[in-house]
């Protein structure tokens, strides 16, 4: 069968069943299965005993499994799993209303702001939503903060109540009708079954990003550490590869501090990367996980991806070589926008120096248990205000800078995974001094696009004169590789850093 389901209406029936029947653990988070003799709801790898299909029904969200009026299995735990892969390939209104849930949008500013980011009226998207994914925004939310509180009860030392704040309740009431009737359990229940080990940090959250396997993290920290900007961003490397990453994070209540610990997880199925919050408002919590897992491009399906890309002569030695490897997100549009035009024409150790000088110079102070980490990145706003002239480069690439920044402060160009993607490089494109290279970095980036090609980039002729070079007869085809050409610029530039390193 195929590596992914491809649209929500497509939920083929066989096709779901026979990935229940063999356990596929590739399918956790793509879909959920309803099992009417019991009245729960599974993730396809469950290892219990598989239902006869008469009892069975197949759900595209969790929310609609319970929206069914089903329980989440207390044995395979289905909402612990990676997020489908779909919401970023096809980026359709479902697809993006998803993230912007999993961001929170809808706790911060309901129902109505979650339909005015996307472009519609609040009936017209609950319509849609519904007829798509089963469920409609507030279920949709009410799904993703029981989500939340289930992994805080569990993992770490919180009092009940901060739980229930934390995760995007409004009330300690509506926490424990939630928990009791998505979980058939109180979260006390919940927490005495698994004794959280408890934070050595004090103030700290200990929780667990889900991965699909295999899992390059290896490649992805490397990137992230030599683009580190000091003051923001700080990352150690081991000998064998994996270390952690850390940052501050700008979020809606306040600043914060994430620590992820990254490297290389082989296997098909599902692994668990263990990250540390620091928070300064725990509401901000949904919003930091949800950022922090967009950066890891936590939801991707590397099988899927590696078996379109090896079956191309050029890619396959490189997919070889590094089964699993992650386009590299961001937590901040605004911060990316602002990194990209820095890094115009220039090294990537020119591009991080700049950065640092902008964030000594304007980025705002902040306090954190992290050696190295003292400032969050300037906002938009911020660098809208400076003149051009005070950026060591060409005056034309200052003036785009403040440009393009009072564009994003004014929200003429948005930056999250909310707008279509096409209309962001539209206006993009409509600003002076960006150009494609910029707009399409930002979409890799920024915006999760999972199918950028950068012809113009050094590093990508660089590398593929390199690899065209060593067998000429090899005919190079980006076209033939979409939808999944920002990975394969990752194979590129990462084959060409580490030919360049050893």
């Amino acid at each position: 069968m195929e590596s992914t389901v491809t649209a929500p209406e497509r939920l083929d029936f066989e096709h779901c069943y026979s990935a229940v029947q063999s356990r596929d653990r590739r399918f956790d988070g793509v879909f959920y299965t309803a099992v009417r003799s019991t009245g729960i709801y599974c993730r396809p790898s469950c290892p219990a005993r598989t239902p006869a299909s008469r009892n069975v029904s197949f759900h595209r969200t969790a929310a609609a499994a319970q929206a069914a009026g089903y329980r989440a299995c207390k044995r395979c735990l289905p909402d612990a799993t990676p997020g489908s892969p779909e919401w970023d390939v096809a980026a359709t209104v479902a697809g993006r209303a998803m993230r912007l849930i999993a961001d929170g949008v809808v706790d911060r500013e309901g129902v109505e702001g979650l339909a005015a980011r996307l472009g519609y009226t609040s009936r017209h998207l609950s319509r849609l939503l519904t007829s798509e994914l089963g469920a409609g925004p507030l279920a949709l939310a009410r799904t993703q903060r029981a989500q939340t509180a289930r992994a805080l009860v569990e993992s770490t030392t919180l009092g009940l109540a901060d739980v229930a704040f934390a995760s995007g309740f409004s009330s300690v009431r509506q926490f424990n009708d939630t928990m009791l009737e998505v979980y058939d359990a109180a979260p006390s229940q919940l927490r005495s079954r698994r004794k959280p080990a408890g934070s050595q940090v004090p103030g700290a959250i200990d929780l667990r990003i889900a991965v699909r396997t295999p899992f390059r993290g290896s490649a992805l920290l490397r990137f992230l550490a030599d683009r580190a900007v000091p003051g923001v961003e700080v990352a150690q490397v081991g000998e064998d590869g994996a270390g952690w990453y850390a940052r501050t994070l700008d979020l809606p209540h306040g600043p914060g501090v994430a620590r992820v610990e990254l490297g290389d997880v082989g296997g098909v199925g599902s692994s668990y990367l263990p990250l540390r919050l620091m928070l300064d408002d725990l509401r901000d919590t949904t919003a930091a996980l949800a950022r922090m897992r967009a950066l890891l491009d936590a939801d991707a399906d590397p099988i899927a991806v590696d078996a379109h890309l090896a079956a191309d002569p050029l890619l396959a030695p490189l997919v070889a070589a590094r089964p699993g490897l992650r386009v590299p997100g961001h937590v901040d549009g605004a911060e990316v926008a602002v990194r990209a035009v820095l890094g115009q024409q220039v090294t990537v150790v020119a591009a991080r120096t700049a950065a640092a000088r902008l964030v000594a110079a304007h980025g705002r102070p902040v306090a954190t248990r992290i050696e190295g980490l003292t400032h969050l990145f300037p906002d938009a706003a911020t660098v809208a205000a400076l003149a051009p002239e005070e950026f060591r480069m060409p005056r034309a690439r200052g003036r785009a800078l403040v440009g393009l920044c009072a564009a994003i402060a004014a929200g003429d160009v948005v930056l999250d995974r909310g707008p279509d993607r096409g209309e962001v490089r539209r206006r993009l494109l409509a600003l002076s001094g960006v150009g494609p290279w910029t707009a399409d970095y930002i979409a890799l980036r920024a915006l999760g696009h999972p199918d950028v090609w950068l012809p113009t980039d050094v590093g990508v002729r660089n590398a593929l004169a390199r690899h065209g070079d060593a067998d000429p007869s090899t005919e190079i085809t980006p076209e033939g590789w979409a939808p999944w050409r920002s990975y394969a610029l990752l194979h590129l530039w990462t084959s060409l850093s580490e030919t360049l390193e050893g």
